[in-house]
């Protein structure tokens, strides 16, 4: 698609139009963000991979910076949505973290990503999103459903690093495994953790 003119980059389109520009904006950025990094990232790249004026880019989200952050909260936000956490089954919820973390390794990249860079702190709406699984892990505690032997951020650390150990942006796991087989011994993990 041609970039648009000048006119058009400054009123961004009305109604749908724009909330789809918006997005495919998002999608063009995510793909860049998490190939290249914020610092490599390029905004006329996005732009030309999104099918828009590069000043558009700067009008809905300010800067390169901007776009970057609301790209890493859309897509966190879209894992939390897509895979809640649910403390009656813990070990299928690391098993289900799994399966997510090896279908979608790019999300994992821009994450790593995120860590390397220059402002390496935490988004305060990931760690919003955070407080708040470690909050339903506390209560379920309380109530008993859940042993108390495992501070409930521990718990909540251990169950995501066992579960996306072996994404490729991650050195730990091994390139070549028996996925059904790993599986099955992580929700085995934390099943023997929880009951230890």
């Amino acid at each position: 698609m041609p970039d648009r003119n000048e006119d058009e980059a400054q009123t961004p389109a009305p109604g749908g139009r724009a909330e789809a520009t918006r997005q495919r904006i998002l999608d063009a950025a995510f793909a860049d963000f998490s190939t290249f990094g914020a610092a490599g990232a390029r905004v006329d790249r996005i732009a030309k991979a999104a099918g828009c004026n590069k000043n558009l880019i700067y009008i809905y989200f300010g800067s390169k910076e901007g776009l970057f952050e609301a790209t890493l909260r859309q897509r966190l936000n879209l894992v939390w949505e897509d895979h809640p956490l649910t403390t009656e089954n813990l070990p299928e919820f690391a098993g289900k973290t799994f399966d997510y973390a090896l279908a979608n390794p790019e999300v994992f990249r821009l994450l790593v990503w995120t860590g390397l860079g220059r402002n390496a702190n935490v988004p305060g709406e990931r760690r919003s999103k955070s407080n708040r699984k470690v909050e339903l892990l506390r209560a379920a505690q309380a109530q008993g459903a859940l042993t108390d032997d495992w501070d409930p951020e521990f718990l909540l650390t251990f169950v995501m690093s066992l579960a996306t150990a072996w994404v490729p942006a991650f050195p730990y796991g091994s390139a070549d495994f028996d996925h059904a087989r790993v599986r099955a011994q992580i929700v085995r993990a934390v099943a023997a953790v929880l009951e230890a």
